[in-house]
């Protein structure tokens, strides 16, 4: 689209990542930010926000223009709904700068362009909008991710020592302070370590047994002695919006042989991943190399035929994704994957799963640079933990 366009970006930072990327502003109200090209005149910018955040905005917002919805009263004055309030305040402006159509992108909320269609603005929708700025990390979002990978780390940490450590009753059963040891426990003890160091997030991965073997089961229940868990922590700091996401397999006591196997095949198909990381590589080449190495090591790719036995050891998903202000952004590293971008932030996650076992799954995040990656995790890779 002709770079003179007047676009629009809109919603509530706090929930749209894509808007907060362009506005950071950390704050759960409508947000409106406009970029206008009038005709014969130098694009500007203007930022509508509500009034009661106008001070706390003029120190964090960069704009030509911070105003209010107050200020841009269409004639038949504005909702009592702020949201709705907020876009009829946008479609105002814009009128009054004379601009008829607008590019938006994939995040607008209907009811901005539902608003503006009444008031007789056209919305163009990009699909790429803000897309390629988000992929290519500055050095400043490059110091976030490494921020919170750290602490990601430390709670991936905390969790598989607390799991290696437990005693044992009769049954196999972890115990923990003189009770079975859960998933549900061990979730607990992660959000309370993650809180303490300004970091949150949905319900994570702390998946034993068989449970594992469903990739993204959450877990539930006893802890066993002699089973894989998956530990797979993705949380969100608090303070920079930036997200880690890290994955670790852990055994308490022995280690099965079949286990050690599918650990080995793992990490050498993450190791392979990495190796043909840097920019101009498509993200189907990086799976490709994860996939020829599992199957080198004797292992499947993809999901188990109809009848395949509960042994039938395979992984069938993707090899990784980009992540940044959300855990799952572009690019994807599978099979579609498209041509990688110097600065952009992938995890690397193989994994087996073998329906009668349970899972082994392996995860880093890494960094395209100008002539290849860099690994920001510093964790060992192992099962063991104690």
């Amino acid at each position: 689209m002709p770079p003179t366009k007047s676009t629009i970006r809109a919603g509530i930072p706090l929930s749209n990542s894509a808007l907060y990327h362009c506005v950071p502003f950390a704050v759960g109200d409508p947000v409106v930010f406009l970029e206008i090209a009038a005709e014969g005149e130098t694009k500007k910018t203007i930022c509508i926000v509500r009034d009661v955040e106008l001070d706390r905005a003029l120190k964090a917002i960069k704009a030509d223009s911070i105003v209010v919805p107050a200020d841009f009263t269409p004639e038949g004055g504005l909702s009592a709904d702020r949201e709705i309030a907020t876009a009829q305040a946008a479609a105002e402006c814009l009128h009054q700068a004379g601009v008829n159509e607008v590019v938006a992108d994939r995040s607008l909320p209907f009811s901005f362009a539902h608003v503006l269609k009444d008031a007789k603005i056209d919305v163009a929708c990009d699909l790429q909008m803000g897309v390629r700025e988000r992929r290519q990390k500055s050095a400043e979002e490059i110091e976030k991710l490494r921020h919170a990978q750290s602490i990601t780390e430390d709670a991936i940490r905390f969790a598989c020592e607390m799991i290696a450590r437990a005693d044992t009753n009769d049954e196999g059963v972890l115990i923990h302070q003189g009770s079975p040891l859960t998933s549900e426990r061990v979730h607990v003890a992660v959000n309370i370590f993650l809180m303490e160091r300004g970091f949150s997030g949905p319900k994570f991965i702390i998946a034993g047994g068989p449970q594992g073997a469903s990739c993204h089961h959450h877990g539930d229940g006893e802890l066993r002695t002699g089973q894989p868990v998956i530990v797979d922590i993705f949380p969100t700091c608090q303070d920079s919006h930036y997200c880690g996401d890290c994955t670790r397999t852990v055994v308490h006591g022995d280690i099965p042989a079949e286990v050690k196997k599918m650990h080995q095949a793992v990490c050498r198909a993450k190791e392979a991943a990495c190796d043909t990381i840097r920019p101009g590589v498509f993200g189907s080449t990086v799976h490709a190399a994860t996939t020829e190495e599992l199957r080198s090591q004797g292992f499947q790719v993809g999901f188990p035929p109809e009848g395949a036995p509960p042994s039938f050891c395979t992984m069938h998903h993707g090899t990784g994704h980009g992540i940044g202000l959300d855990v799952h952004e572009p690019p994807l590293l599978d099979a579609s994957g498209i041509e990688l971008l110097e600065g952009d932030a992938l995890t690397v996650e193989p994994g087996l799963y073998q329906k009668n076992l349970g899972g082994v799954r392996v995860e880093d995040m890494v960094i395209v640079t100008a002539d290849g990656f860099e690994n920001l995790n510093r964790l060992p890779e192992g099962l063991d933990w104690k």
